[in-house]
């Protein structure tokens, strides 16, 4: 569909810079506060045809929700687009601020608008679901980062100053180690309260060493499996999926898999494919005998990663819990 009306947004916490073109020629730049009031009345003093309009803005979390909300109430035409492909649609490019990012978010808008893949919101329960997933994360993080200095120190220093420093951080640990229970048990909550959710979860969480954690990110990532819904592009997405590295007959790179992906669902997948390898079963046994015919250990385990990823979106496919009868889907 061809816009008659490119509006390229740039979100900042506190306030937002919009670039209006009108058949590709610039017609407004004006820059508002991040504040649904404020962003509800210069909708409404655009004074435009909805239908022949379309919004393109960045991924930047939750400093679009304001705006988001607002258009959304309208039934706006919102094109969410990943800030990579815009930048490398530029090719050089010289200077930045936040009026320079909103006039060349139009101009991508306006020469692509045609691959334009418009925004659909989440369920509330989803978006509650990806703030606590958030929020774990962020705990987790913060509970390495006080936990292994003191574990690591333990060899280099003596048993009193030891002592010491694990008795400082105890109280602190505890608290993290209580805040981690709590969102898990919010988490698993919100999916047994949602029918959708829990027959999605169901399952999920029915392949092995899929557990609470590893079947929510996979769920808020797909958006219930609407957003992705095959193996290969989930694969992508996470990045675990290989890709070849070739070109004529001088260019030999090996299969390898991209950077640009969702780390902390990797992350996730990454723990998960951990903990198959280290108990008994068919994927320890693949594993082991892999290594053992010279494979090198991690694109063995990016391959259990995608084996995982392809049992979670068959079981989802048809409907069905996983069941093994010779190493196979029956």
């Amino acid at each position: 569909m061809k816009f008659k009306n490119i509006i390229g947004i740039d979100t900042g916490k506190n306030s937002i810079d919009f670039s209006f073109l009108e058949n590709g020629e610039k017609k407004l730049i004006s820059q508002v506060e991040n504040s649904v009031k404020k962003l509800e009345l210069f909708y409404n003093g655009l004074k435009i045809d909805v239908k022949e309009t379309l919004f393109c803005m960045e991924h930047t979390g939750i400093y679009n929700y304001h705006l988001l909300s607002v258009l959304q109430r309208h039934g706006a035409n919102i094109w969410l687009e990943n800030p990579i492909q815009i930048k490398r649609s530029m090719g050089m490019t010289r200077g930045k601020n936040d009026k320079i990012d909103a006039i060349r978010i139009s101009k991508y808008a306006y020469l692509h608008q045609e691959k334009a893949k418009l925004w659909q919101p989440t369920r509330l329960v989803i978006q509650n679901l990806k703030l606590l997933m958030g929020q774990r994360s962020r705990l987790n993080k913060a509970k390495k980062l006080i936990e292994i200095p003191v574990v690591e120190s333990k060899e280099f220093i003596g048993k009193e100053q030891y002592k010491l420093l694990k008795q400082n951080c105890k109280s602190t640990l505890t608290g993290i180690k209580k805040d981690l229970e709590l969102v898990t048990a919010q988490i698993k909550e919100i999916i047994d309260s949602d029918e959708t959710l829990k027959e999605l979860f169901k399952y999920v969480a029915s392949v092995p060493n899929v557990g609470l954690i590893t079947a929510t990110a996979i769920i808020v990532s797909t958006n219930e499996f609407q957003k992705i819904d095959t193996a290969r592009k989930f694969a992508c997405h996470a990045g675990v999926a290989p890709f070849e590295y070739t070109s004529g007959s001088s260019v030999r790179g090996k299969t390898r898999i991209s950077h640009l992906a969702d780390k902390e669902l990797k992350t996730v997948l990454h723990l998960a494919t951990l903990s198959a390898i280290s108990r008994p079963g068919e994927l320890r046994d693949y594993f082991v005998r892999k290594v053992k015919e010279g494979k090198n250990k991690m694109l063995v385990i990016n391959a259990i990663r995608n084996k995982l990823i392809h049992r979670v979106f068959a079981c989802v496919r048809d409907q069905r819990k996983y069941f093994k009868k010779d190493l196979t889907f029956a």
